[in-house]
């Protein structure tokens, strides 16, 4: 376990790692021969850019409060990652049984676990209270289905809270803005706050207030606002019960990403002002504090790494045919505006190519036109053979596998360094050909029994 009380000044990895950790990882795909004609693409997470990253959450949090950090499943469904972060102190927020099962085989307690989805069916509900699973009620009516549930089971042994929606408008990205006036998540607080405080006086069992204002395309400023909505309330409902109710704030989402170069920029110190200017109770005892980062914690940490099939000329335009494409940058071909990736080249043997710029397109393997990771991108002129590194895809990219044209799942990768060397470990196998056909369904039809 990383030793986070040691930690001084700011953790946060320069440009300058970045780049070698980077270089690194592709000689090392080179040197060890680990793509070929059965496997041609890859994905490396280097576990030494997750631990700065948490060293400089961590140390931007430090201070005489309760803060429980936890990593968004839904960014790394990679259960030994995920273990190293359970290792290491962190907790895990989770939007689906699945994840709740991987965060529980990665190693997370019960209670460091906070469950999230939209959609908890009347199981999900049993479940976590039986585990004691802190978890956030997203609409009145699933309030109710608590209630039934909790008339049967007791006083819950976690945190439980209502998810607030601040309405406090959209950012650069609409499909990721979770806190517009008609999100689908969360209970509306400008439609709702006297419902919202009347549901709190009358349970007593509901001590937490959960907001999701941030995500990638949202400035600081706009996300913290939304955190100050909830504040009030807090505030509001401790006015009317006459005590403090409300003990724990659940800030979910929070730090955009910068995709456009090694830089990381903002950084965790600058989510912690950003909220500290607006909502200093997070910080001084009076709440306890939870977090939920995901794409912050992980994005950084991730390079995707394929062999450049074939090249084409079409229209005067240059075209280099990879095997990285919807299957694993899925955000990225369908809204390329929104989420656009870097592409660096490398010959063969994984040395970075820098020569003969030019406009080219870099396309995906699947058979429909869009699946293109970039297009008119000046590169060095690509040939048979070069790899392809796409850095920034640690999190929400290839542990996030689409499965159209039956395209396997790549291998991950961890490198790490232990006493000098940088050392490298499998942390999913490459899917088989034989695994697809397996997964497809069953081999006949198999008749309903009723």
């Amino acid at each position: 376990m990383l030793d986070f009380t040691n930690n001084v000044g700011d953790a946060t990895p320069t440009p300058e790692t970045l780049i070698r950790r980077r270089s690194e990882v592709v000689a090392g795909i080179a040197t060890k021969a680990l793509l070929d004609d059965n496997h041609p693409m890859c994905g490396v997470i280097d576990l030494d850019t997750i631990d700065d990253l948490m060293f400089a959450l961590t140390s931007a949090y430090r201070g005489g409060h309760s803060v429980l950090h936890t990593v968004a499943a839904k960014a790394i469904t990679l259960r030994p990652v995920l273990a190293h972060f359970a290792s290491n102190g962190f907790g895990c927020e989770v939007a689906s049984p699945g994840e709740l099962a991987l965060a529980l085989a990665a190693g997370f307690a019960p209670e460091s676990i906070v469950l999230d989805s939209p959609a908890k069916t009347d199981t999900d509900i049993k479940r976590a209270l039986e585990l004691g699973i802190s978890f956030n009620i997203d609409s009145f009516e699933e309030l109710a289905r608590v209630d039934a549930a909790i008339s049967h089971a007791g006083p819950p042994r976690s945190p439980i809270g209502i998810r607030i929606n601040p309405q406090t408008g959209a950012g650069a990205i609409g499909a990721t803005s979770t806190a517009t006036r008609t999100s689908k998540f969360g209970i509306g607080l400008a439609d709702n706050r006297e419902q919202i405080i009347e549901a709190f006086a009358t349970r007593p069992w509901l001590t937490q207030l959960h907001v999701h204002s941030g995500s990638q395309g949202l400035s600081l400023d706009h996300a913290a606002a939304g955190v100050r909505l909830i504040v009030e309330l807090a505030h509001s409902i401790t006015a009317r019960n006459g005590f403090q109710q409300v003990t724990r704030i659940d800030v979910g989402g929070g730090l955009p990403v910068n995709f456009d170069s090694d830089l990381v920029t903002p950084t965790f110190a600058d989510h912690r002002a950003a909220l500290f200017a607006v909502a200093p109770e997070l910080f001084d005892g009076t709440f306890e504090l939870v977090t939920e980062f995901g794409r912050a914690l992980t994005a950084k940490a991730g390079t995707l790494v394929t062999r450049v099939e074939y090249t084409k000329i079409a229209g005067g335009r240059h075209i280099a045919v990879t095997h990285a494409g919807v299957q694993v940058a899925t955000r990225t071909v369908f809204a390329p505006g929104e989420w656009p990736l870097r592409i660096s080249v490398y010959d063969s043997k994984g040395q970075q190519r820098s020569e003969n710029i030019c406009l080219q397109d870099i396309a995906g393997p699947a058979c429909f036109t869009g699946d293109m990771l970039a297009v008119n991108r000046g590169l060095p002129l690509i040939r048979p053979g070069d790899l392809i590194a796409i850095p920034e895809t640690g999190g929400y990219y290839f542990s996030s596998h689409y499965t159209y044209n039956a395209l396997p799942r790549p291998a991950v990768y961890t490198i790490r360094s232990e006493s000098g060397f940088r050392n490298w470990a499998t942390a999913r196998r490459a899917q088989s050909v034989t695994e697809i056909v397996s997964e497809s369904g069953e081999s006949t039809l198999v008749p309903l029994s009723v």
